[in-house]
């Protein structure tokens, strides 16, 4: 088992981590920390081999825990699941050894992926005992795969992979079509920013657009996923 360790500051964002990883065979939540003292302090009692890592904490910054971290005697590695978007920040956590920089919202296949994928590197290296360039090779793939490619690989500037399948997987997920605010609340995006993919996505024939007329005022738009040419 891989032995998990859920730092985020958001208890709920928290509880819900360790729900996924235990979900998943061959992993094993030991522990949520909500601060970063409470980080260090599991790490050392619950000895985990991996933690999930939010760099939002209340008491310290969550690059130097990463970095007190790889720094320890006894190896763990960090996957950092965070909102912070700052280049300096992304460098710092992959110079520090983070094996993933997940940046939130995602949707939980995303995360999942990247766990499997943690995982399957791991057994692939344990399962020799002289590594040949082939195995590393396979090995450090595995880490640096992405979720599967369900969304259209041609985006234009400005939108992201992950916010894509985020949007795509909130209306696959939908029983029935929804408005840009429902998907910007089901998703955590902004109305904004859910109206950016929504449109796109109905320009490249993704999304099906139907017009719910009310008794007054413009009428409100509403969003269907379409797969392979069919209304699902």
């Amino acid at each position: 088992m891989i032995r998990v360790l859920v730092v985020d500051d958001d208890v709920l964002v928290a509880r819900n981590h360790r729900k996924l990883v235990d979900s998943l065979d061959g992993f094993e939540a030991v522990g949520v920390a909500h601060t970063a003292a409470e980080a260090l302090r599991l790490t050392e009692e619950l000895r985990p081999e991996l933690v999930l890592l939010d760099l939002y904490l209340p008491d310290d910054s969550g690059v130097r825990v990463l970095q007190r971290l790889r720094g320890n005697a006894r190896a763990v590695d960090v996957l950092v699941i965070t909102a912070v978007r700052d280049v300096e920040t992304v460098k710092a956590s992959m110079q520090g050894g983070a094996v993933h920089y997940l940046l939130k919202p995602f949707p939980f296949s995303e995360l999942r992926n990247r766990l499997n994928n943690y995982a399957e590197a791991q057994r692939k290296l344990d399962s020799v005992v002289e590594a040949e360039q082939d195995d590393v090779d396979r090995a450090y793939g595995l880490l640096r795969a992405g979720e599967r490619k369900s969304v259209p690989t041609e985006l234009p500037k400005g939108l992201s992979p992950v916010t894509a399948r985020l949007v795509t997987e909130t209306l696959r997920a939908a029983d029935a079509d929804l408005s840009a605010v429902e998907v910007a609340r089901r998703s955590g995006l902004s109305r904004v920013s859910a109206r950016r993919y929504l449109d796109h996505f109905t320009a490249i024939g993704r999304v099906e657009l139907n017009l719910r007329y009310g008794s007054a005022g413009r009428p409100e738009h509403r969003y269907r996923w379409v797969a392979d040419g069919r209304t699902r």
